[in-house]
């Protein structure tokens, strides 16, 4: 477990919890718990993704993956008890404002784990591979697969900062646009990067015959729906001014990041 959290990675789903609160004038409020949980959530997913029977990956975060170190079965545990480990976070005391908006940001959580999610992102994933998807079918895969997440950890945060609904419907807009726009980066990467700069194999989804933002666009349409998200993404928390310069920076770095 601590293999698979600790080794490396962006923190990007944490940092958008801390930094919605902060948007919204809560640096104080108590984030910590909702922060390690989404972080542990994405963790165990990038350990099960990587199984054999899944993405069948060797290398992540520029390191052997969970099961090449520990074998199969140890990293589907690890897998399972970070899982948990998430929601128990999520359940310690003080973690939300009050016991109605606890059980919100659990739900919260939960639906973007489940069918509706990862879990569903992903079959949908597996079920496409050697097929032509239409762009709004791949639009909607990642939605579930990349975006559930991440629009969770903007919630997370904002929920445990108090947020209104018109504050929420905002930074659903932005969340929904950041997570499409960080998976649209990945696949440029997967034709444009290495390896060694990205810590996971260059190449691996065309070899695998997926669909992905380029396979179906191209590389030039796929920086321009890119730069289209980037701008959905800025104009969503464009009333918060500069309070929410920090979630503005994440935008822009999900956009031009290089792993």
């Amino acid at each position: 477990m601590r293999y698979a959290v600790l080794g490396g990675g962006k923190r990007l789903r944490p940092l958008l919890a801390y930094a919605a609160a902060q948007a919204l004038g809560h640096d104080d409020a108590p984030l910590d718990a909702a922060a390690c949980a989404v972080e542990l959530i994405h963790a165990y997913s990038l350990v099960h993704d990587d199984l054999p029977a899944m993405d069948d990956d060797a290398l992540r975060r520029g390191r052997p993956t969970c099961h090449i170190v520990f074998g199969e079965a140890m990293a589907i545990l690890a897998g399972d008890a970070l899982q948990a480990l998430a929601f128990e976070l999520l359940t310690a005391p003080g973690t939300a404002p009050d016991a109605a908006t606890g059980m919100r940001m659990l739900h919260v959580l939960g639906h973007a784990c489940g069918a509706e999610g990862m879990a569903g992102g992903q079959a949908l994933d597996l079920s496409a591979v050697g097929r032509k998807l239409s762009l709004a079918e791949l639009e909607h895969m990642h939605a579930c697969k990349t975006g559930a997440l991440i629009r969770a950890s903007v919630q997370l945060g904002a929920l445990a900062a108090g947020a209104d609904s018109t504050a929420l419907a905002a930074l659903e807009r932005y969340a929904a646009a950041v997570g499409l726009a960080f998976q649209v980066r990945d696949d440029i990467l997967d034709v444009e990067g290495e390896s060694a700069v990205i810590g996971k194999t260059a190449g691996k989804d065309a070899a695998a015959d997926k669909p992905t933002f380029p396979s179906i666009i191209g590389l030039d349409a796929s920086r321009t729906r890119l730069a289209e998200l980037t701008g959905i993404a800025l104009d969503a928390i464009a009333p918060l001014g500069a309070d929410g310069e920090l979630l503005a920076e994440l935008a822009r770095y999900a956009a031009q990041r290089r792993n």
